[in-house]
C-alpha cells in the first residue's frame, strides 16, 4: 500500500485541529501554513483546499477554542454561573496561551462564538443587569480573564519552584535599599512557601462579581 493511501483523509475540522496543536506547540509567532503543512505531511497548498486562507484558519481555530469553555449554566444563581464560565475561559486559555489577544479580534464571528457571547449576556441579564450594566459588566469581566491570562501566558513561570527560582534571580539583583515595597513584595510574600501568580485571578474575579452585584442592587 503506499504511503499516500496510508494517509488520512483530511478535512476542514482535522486541519483546524492540526492548527490548534502546532500553536499550543510553538506559538502563533511561529505558525506558518507551511508548518501546519509539514505536521499533516502534505504541501502547503494541499491545506488551501480545505481552508482558503490563513486568516480562515485563524478565526477556526479561535472558533475551536470558544468551543471549549463552559457556557454560563441557566440552572444557577448569575454571579455563579458567570463565576464558573470565567474561570472555564482562563483555564481553556492557559491551554492554548496563544488564543487571548484574538478571542474579540475577529470581524467574522463564527457559530461558537456567537453563542458563547449571546449566553452570557443572556445570564447578565436574566440576572437582573440593566443593558447599560450588561455592557459593562461583559467589557469588565473579559477585560479582566482575557488579560490576566494574558498576563500568565508572558511569565517565564507562576508559582511552585520554577516561580520562585525567577524572583529568586531577580531578587538577588536588586538593590533592596532603592526598592523597598518591592523588596518586601519579593521576599515577604512572592518567595514564601506555596505562593502562586494565578491566586490573585479567582480573588480579583469575585471582586469584580461582587462589584457588579452592588452596582444591580444600587440601580
Amino acid at each position: 500500500m503506499s504511503q499516500d493511501r496510508k494517509r488520512p483523509t483530511l478535512t476542514r475540522d482535522s486541519v483546524l485541529a492540526a492548527a490548534v496543536a502546532l500553536a499550543d506547540e510553538i506559538g502563533l509567532a511561529d505558525f506558518t501554513i507551511r508548518k501546519l503543512a509539514a505536521s499533516l505531511g502534505v504541501g502547503a497548498m494541499t491545506i488551501y483546499h480545505h481552508v482558503p486562507s490563513k486568516e480562515g484558519i485563524i478565526g477556526g481555530m479561535v472558533e475551536i477554542v470558544f468551543g471549549e469553555i463552559q457556557l454560563p449554566s441557566q440552572d444557577e444563581d448569575w454571579k455563579t454561573a458567570i463565576r464558573a464560565r470565567c474561570v472555564s475561559v482562563r483555564e481553556v486559555l492557559n491551554k492554548h496561551p496563544w488564543a487571548a489577544p484574538l478571542m474579540e479580534s475577529g470581524t467574522s464571528p463564527g457559530p461558537n462564538s456567537l453563542r458563547h457571547h449571546d449566553a452570557v449576556l443572556g445570564t447578565l441579564r436574566r440576572g437582573g443587569l440593566s443593558i447599560e450594566l450588561t455592557a459593562h459588566a461583559y467589557a469588565i469581566l473579559d477585560s479582566f480573564v482575557y488579560g490576566f491570562a494574558f498576563e500568565e501566558a508572558m511569565l517565564p513561570a507562576t508559582g511552585g519552584e520554577g516561580f520562585a527560582e525567577v524572583a529568586g534571580e531577580m531578587a538577588s539583583n536588586m538593590i533592596f535599599e532603592d526598592y523597598p515595597y518591592l523588596a518586601e513584595l519579593t521576599v515577604n510574600h512572592v518567595l514564601q512557601p506555596g505562593y502562586n501568580f494565578g491566586d490573585s485571578f479567582e480573588f480579583g474575579l469575585d471582586l469584580i462579581i461582587e462589584g457588579l452585584a452592588r452596582a444591580s442592587n444600587e440601580s
